[in-house]
Parts: C-alpha cells; structure tokens; sequence
C-alpha cells in the first residue's frame, strides 16, 4: 500500500486566483470557500479568486486565505479517493494539517488563523522586526552566530530550518542585520531580506502567542485520526492537549521543517503530496531527499497529473 504525506503550504505560497479553477468545477471546494465566507462574516472568496495582490499580503488575510484553498483542494483528493496516513504543514500550514487530520474543524480553524494573522501583524510595530534567508550554511554554524550576535546586538534566533544549506532567521531589525554580517563573514554563501511584515517565529511574538492562547483555548481539539508532524518538534502529536499547547509554542519557536521531512521519509513515506498553491515544499522535500517522490496539486491540471501518477503507482 502506498504511504501518502500531505504537506500544507504556509505564508508566502498565496497568489490571486488560488484555488478559483477547483472551486468551479468541484461543489466540495466551492463548499470550503462558501463555509469560510459564512465562518469570517465577509467574502474571503472574493478577495483570494479576485482581489488585489496588496489586499491578499495582509497576514490577517493571507493566513484564512491558504487555509481554505488548501482545505478545498483536500476536499477535491478525498473525493478521488486519495486517503492520507501523515500530515504535516509548514507554519500556518500546520492548522490545514490538523483540519485534514479531523483534529480541529475547518470552521474553528478559519477563525482561529484570521485571529492568528492580526495578533502577529500587532506585535511588533511595522520596521522593528525583519527577516532573512541564510544561503549556504551549516545549521550549527547559524546557531552559534545568531546566538553570539543576539546577546549583543538585540533579538536575532533562527526561525525556520527549511532544508540543507537554507535557514531563515529572524528577530529586531539591528540583530538580523548584525547577524547578517556575521553570516556573512564566516562564510554563508547569500543572506537574503525577506520582504514580510514581521519577525515571525522568534521570541518578539511571544505577546502574539500569549493573546492567541484565549482562542486557542476556546477551540474544541480532537487527537489527530492520521499522524501529524509538529514544526515545534518535528515528532507526532499525540493528544488534543498537545495540539494546542504545539500551535501556542509554534508562533515564537523555530519550523522545524527539514527534520519534519526526515522523519516521514525515515517512517518510509512514499509520496508526499503538497496540498495548496505553488510548490515551494516540493522544493524543500527534494533537497531534503532528492529520491522522493513528490506531487504538488493546486489546480486541475496537477490533480490529473498527481492522480494518474497515484494510480500507476499502485
């Protein structure tokens, strides 16, 4: 039997007219936008199949908004058949995760993320906070420096271990840009800005985190029915109590994300199915393991691809 994984995108996937061609030709996909208009008062249908580029980047609705696409195209699998036994998603990702995973219901959860997205974009006054991927550097490398920096020059940690020789970090202003040249000079092929709103997954989102656990408080958790992978551990989660405790401690600590790929290969995962817009974890996955196989599916093009690809593997 094949092993399936789905991987949830996070921030950074969205695009204008995400999930729109799925939402038209599936009444499961156009049910999740319906239901997520219905969950937030107002129509995040709208603006994700025809806003602005500008009005999508907010993070209050970029996060509600990869959700529900991610959602859909979920629904659209699960009514071809497809039946998952891991899930993990990358940051935000996590809570399509633990929807696919009947862990928390899509209503709570779209509420929950729009929440999410407003008290990160609150927590830090907008230019205090920022950014950067570190290109070319041994993870051990970035940790001592970000850590040797951030005692002198202001918060600074690493923020997502995406995959081998890319790290982003984040933090204050001045303690990524002091990391930066550290970075650097101790040898760091490229250290890139990232163009974001804030400096998430570090310690300066703690406020965000302590404000989140009102709602996370408020949400009716189940354990799991399929194996989700936590960013915060990279382990499975093994209770509801877990989940939330997890999604708390995720919003101020590093995505563990290249480890979260290496323990589903190392449970001897055979596809991993990235679920949402783009194919930026496809990309992750095969620098972690260039061997895997991997399917993006975000439109009807690669669910016919990814389907048929399914169906000779079996």
């Amino acid at each position: 039997m094949t092993k399936i994984a789905l991987l949830f995108p996070g921030q950074g996937s969205q695009s204008i007219g995400m999930g729109k061609e799925l939402a038209a030709n599936y009444e499961v996909a156009r049910a999740i936008f319906d239901q997520a208009d219905e969950a937030l008062g107002f129509s995040l249908k709208d603006l994700v199949f025809d806003g602005t580029e500008e009005e999508l980047k907010r993070t209050e609705n970029t996060q509600p908004a990869l959700l529900t696409t991610s959602t859909a195209i979920w629904e659209v699998l699960k009514e071809k058949g497809i039946k998952a036994h891991y899930a993990a998603g990358h940051s935000l990702g996590e809570y399509s995760a633990l929807v696919a995973a009947d862990s928390l219901s899509f209503g709570d959860a779209v509420r929950a993320v729009r929440r999410r997205g407003q008290l990160m974009e609150e927590a830090v006054p907008s230019g205090q906070g920022s950014m950067a991927a570190v290109l070319g550097m041994e993870r051990e490398d970035v940790d001592r420096i970000t850590k040797e920096v951030a005692e002198v020059a202001g918060d600074v940690q690493p923020a997502n271990y995406n995959c081998p020789g890319q790290i982003v970090i984040s933090g204050s202003k001045e303690g990524v840009e002091k990391a930066s040249e550290a970075l650097r000079e101790a040898g760091a092929k490229r250290v890139l800005p990232l163009n974001v709103s804030g400096p998430f997954h570090s310690s300066l989102m703690k406020p965000a985190a302590e404000k989140m656990k009102e709602t996370l408080d408020g949400l009716t958790i189940s354990q799991p029915a399929i194996d989700v992978i936590a960013n915060v551990t990279a382990a499975k989660v093994t209770s509801g109590e877990d989940v939330s405790r997890l999604l708390y401690e995720q919003i101020y600590s590093p995505v563990l994300w290249e480890d979260t790929v290496r323990k589903l290969v190392e449970d001897e995962v055979d596809v991993f199915i990235e679920v949402g817009p783009g194919k930026v974890l496809s990309g992750l996955v095969k620098k972690v393991n260039r061997r895997a196989k991997v399917l993006p599916v975000y439109d009807e093009e690669t669910l016919e691809k990814a389907l048929s690809t399914l169906k000779e593997g079996k």
